[in-house]
């Protein structure tokens, strides 16, 4: 019997959530829709010039926000991650561990707790800076192999790959995974991720992944192909392949049968974590033995509601709404 229904590994962030103009983005130089990473000088240089705009704070990271949805839903969680000795960390650590998430971070001294500042613009795109600060130098010391062993799922973020020690540790956590029996997931995060590691990442699915979660933008990315045609290509490399596809729903692909999955309308706010919790939502249905389309129209649902919520993870009434459908389906 596994302890853990979904375990994940990546970058442990603070959100900054910034609502900005179209200009702004671009008079700060980055792309929309598309993560950059910034070192500490730029960082400072950003939140410099955003000094009129407000900011939400909350935990993030994309697999750290997966984890959590995963939580909320009434899964069995454990979370891989580095901090820094700083207020920030103290913060995402009790944050993490307020949900029911088993943490278990390391800390270092002399960097501070890494920090995604996310740009929101009128068309509710979201786009980022990211400071990775001690969250880079997570490595394969800081796993620890009996909480892989004991987990039905291992979940991971295609930004864990850019920096060689949480890609280090990346693959060594998959090899834990795979010797024991432990399925592995991966959303692939980015299509700049995807271009500048395009055969890596075709090598891994391959070899090494179980369940593949992409976008629309990141399948084409991927494939050069319709979300159609990208999925059927993904299929080919690894057991099950989602490709996310915003209002039109979803669309997973197993053993060569295409499962068409609806939207749910709602008040969109932003687009934040909305992937994000699309992958808790399957995951844990996954985790659970629901069949695939439930697990799908699972995570379609809860995914709507993050779409409506101002932030990347749940507020409290939006959680009973959640757990109420996830009764109706009877996950």
């Amino acid at each position: 019997m596994k302890k853990f229904d979904v375990i994940g590994l990546g970058n442990s962030l603070l959100d900054f959530s910034f609502e900005i103009e179209d200009k702004a983005l671009e008079s700060l130089g980055f792309k929309k829709g598309e993560m950059t990473l910034v070192d500490k000088e730029k960082s400072k240089d950003i939140f410099l010039k955003l000094g009129s705009y407000e900011s939400k704070i909350s935990p993030g990271g994309s697999c750290s926000n997966t984890i959590a949805g995963i939580a909320i839903l009434g899964g069995k969680t454990a979370f891989f991650g580095k901090i820094g000795f700083d207020e920030y960390g103290k913060l995402y650590e009790d944050l993490t561990n307020e949900i029911g998430i088993d943490s278990f971070f390391s800390n270092l001294n002399n960097e501070m707790t890494g920090h995604a500042i996310t740009f929101i613009t009128p068309d509710k795109e979201r786009s980022f800076a990211v400071n990775l600060g001690a969250s880079m130098y997570f490595n394969k010391k800081d796993i620890i192999e009996e909480v892989i062993k004991n987990s039905k799922i291992l979940h991971l973020e295609g930004y864990s790959f850019e920096a060689l020690n949480l890609k280090e540790a990346s693959l060594y956590a998959i090899d834990i995974a795979k010797k024991n029996n432990v399925k592995v997931s991966i959303d692939l995060s980015d299509p700049g991720i995807i271009k500048r590691n395009h055969e890596f990442f075709r090598e891994l699915l391959e070899d090494s992944i179980d369940i593949v979660f992409v976008n629309e933008k990141e399948a084409e990315e991927f494939t050069k192909k319709s979300p159609e045609e990208a999925i059927k290509e993904l299929s080919k490399l690894c057991e099950i392949a989602i490709v996310k596809l915003g209002e039109n729903g979803s669309i997973i692909r197993f053993k060569g049968k295409t499962y068409k999955i609806p939207s749910f309308k709602t008040n969109l706010m932003n687009t934040n974590g909305a992937g994000d919790m699309y992958a808790a939502g399957f995951l844990y249905g996954l985790s659970k033995n629901l069949d695939l389309e439930k697990s799908g129209k699972l995570a379609s649902y809860a995914a709507s509601l993050v779409v409506a919520s101002p932030g990347a993870r749940l507020e409290k009434d939006l959680i009973i709404s959640l757990n109420k459908y996830k009764s109706e389906i009877g996950a």
